[in-house]
Parts: C-alpha cells; sequence; structure tokens
C-alpha cells in the first residue's frame, strides 16, 4: 500500500522525502517499481477498465450491484465486493439524489368522494395490466415548471403512457392515460391506482376509466407510501435524467422523452426485476 501511494504521487512529492515519512527504503521501492504486475493486479486493471466502461454506458449512474449485473449478463464472473472496492478505488459512484423545494401537485376537489385505497400498498402483480400507477410531477426550466405525468404499470415498472405540459390540468393526466390505453388495451378489471388530486377526480378523467372498465383506487390523504413505486420513479427520473434546470421546456420535453423510452424502459437494469429492463423482463413471458 506505501508502495502504490508512493507511484500514485511520484509527480508530486519527492521520492526520497515520502521514503522518509513512510520508513521505506528508495532501494525497495524501486525494485517494487521494476517489477511486473502480478496476476491479481493485471486482473483488477482489465476488471476496472469494464466496469468504466459499464459506468459511463449508464450515464454515471449505476453503482456497484447494477454495474456487477451488469457485467454477468455479458460472461463477467467478479464478486460485488470486489466491483464496489475497485470502483471506489477509481473514484466511480452512483450519481447521488437530488433535494430541493417543489411545488405542490395534489390539491383536491371539493365535495369529491374519492376512491378507496383498494391497491393498499401491494405493488405485485402477476402479468402485465394488472395494475397501473399514475402520478404527476415537476420539472424546472428557464422558462418556469414543466409537469410530467405517468402511468406505471407494477408488473414491469414500464413507462406505458406520459404527458407534458405547462400546466397541470386535466388534460396532461387524460394524455397520459389516453396513451397507456391506446398502447397496451388492456382487459376489463385493471386495477388504476392514483392520488385523490382534483385532475385524478375529474369527471373527463373518470369517465376515460369507466370506459374502460377498471377498478379505481386512490392513496389516503397525505400517504405518499400508498403510490411508493411511482414516487420512487421519479426520484430516479430527477437523479439521473435531471442534473439542474433546464434551459428551456423543448430541452427537458426531448432529454425526459430519450430517457423514458430509450434509456429507462428498454435498457436501465431494475434490481426489482431481477436486473433486468422493463422491456426484457416483459418479454420473458414469451420465451
Amino acid at each position: 500500500m506505501k508502495y502504490t501511494f508512493m507511484a500514485a504521487h511520484d509527480g508530486e512529492f519527492q521520492v526520497k522525502r515520502m521514503c522518509r515519512v513512510l520508513r521505506v527504503g528508495r532501494s525497495g521501492y524501486y525494485a517494487w517499481r521494476r517489477r511486473s504486475p502480478s496476476w491479481r493486479e493485471q486482473a483488477n486493471q482489465a476488471l476496472v477498465a469494464l466496469i468504466r466502461a459499464e459506468h459511463r454506458a449508464s450515464r454515471q449512474t449505476y453503482g456497484s450491484p447494477r454495474i456487477q449485473a451488469a457485467l454477468r449478463r455479458k460472461g463477467v464472473v467478479c464478486g460485488r465486493h470486489r466491483v464496489a472496492h475497485l470502483m471506489r478505488q477509481d473514484g466511480l459512484c452512483a450519481r447521488p439524489r437530488r433535494k430541493g423545494h417543489f411545488p405542490v401537485t395534489t390539491r383536491r376537489q371539493d365535495g369529491v368522494v374519492p376512491a378507496p385505497n383498494r391497491l393498499d400498498q401491494d405493488f405485485s402483480a402477476p402479468a402485465p395490466n394488472r395494475k397501473w400507477v399514475s402520478d404527476f410531477t415537476y420539472v424546472e426550466t428557464g422558462e418556469g415548471w414543466l409537469y410530467l405525468a405517468v402511468v406505471l404499470d407494477l408488473f414491469s415498472r414500464r413507462v406505458i403512457g406520459w404527458a407534458m405540459s405547462k400546466t397541470m390540468d386535466t388534460a396532461l393526466v387524460e394524455t397520459a392515460l389516453r396513451m397507456a390505453l391506446l398502447q397496451r388495451q388492456p382487459e376489463a378489471g385493471l386495477l388504476h391506482h392514483s392520488d385523490q388530486g382534483c385532475q385524478y377526480t375529474s369527471a373527463a378523467y373518470l369517465n376515460c376509466l369507466t370506459a374502460a372498465s377498471t377498478q379505481l383506487s386512490m392513496s389516503r390523504v397525505g400517504n405518499c407510501y400508498d403510490n411508493a413505486v411511482i414516487e420512487s420513479f421519479f426520484g430516479t427520473l430527477k437523479t439521473e435524467c435531471v442534473p439542474g434546470p433546464f434551459l428551456t421546456h423543448a430541452q427537458a420535453r426531448t432529454t425526459i422523452f430519450e430517457y423514458m423510452e430509450v434509456w429507462y424502459n428498454r435498457q436501465r437494469l431494475h434490481s426489482t426485476l431481477g436486473y433486468y429492463s422493463p422491456v426484457d423482463f416483459e418479454l420473458q413471458l414469451t420465451l
């Protein structure tokens, strides 16, 4: 370890001074420098190169569990602790979650009777189009807030409907729902879960759900855990896709679309899905 430190700081400090501080001999240090790397060191160097490639491919978002899973799917056998150790040495880590203060999006409509919480925090689903969850969030831009509505299928965590708008009105969430219904064509009995916001209790939105013969479910007031999966998705999106305010609405729309449809649905490995992407997880049903 001492020799490794000295080699890393060779151009910063004099070798003579480092040997004196670390209490090692110069002859031993130079002999170590001339010695060929061990097979373990060579293997680590090769593995670090693969880890760096996977980290770049993940948009610098993967930590050691997903890096290891990605390597394992390519036939590279390595332990998670070894990957974590090498990532720490190389200064690689997953992007940390953002924190901030944002506008309130859930606004209840007076006099409306909400649906019961039929989902009851059971986020498992035996097949696609059995349970959907819906919500919307906000993205900061130089032109003001941009609102994003999303519908997720709980079976695969896949984004199956989405819409973006400058206003958080009923049209926003209805557009996302209509996209999901058009793409998936669910059978009667689908469970649809949302919060009690006025957008989700509006006549226009409820008429769409009634026409599709869905069961309604709504979160309890002030309980974010009732819709935890979609809350987690929004947290992931803002961490991996929204490093800071976008300049314009157009830039935000393009970036978020590419993130959801290209990266999140088709490439990003999900620990809940056994480190498959949502699309690949659904494809397992046909194999």
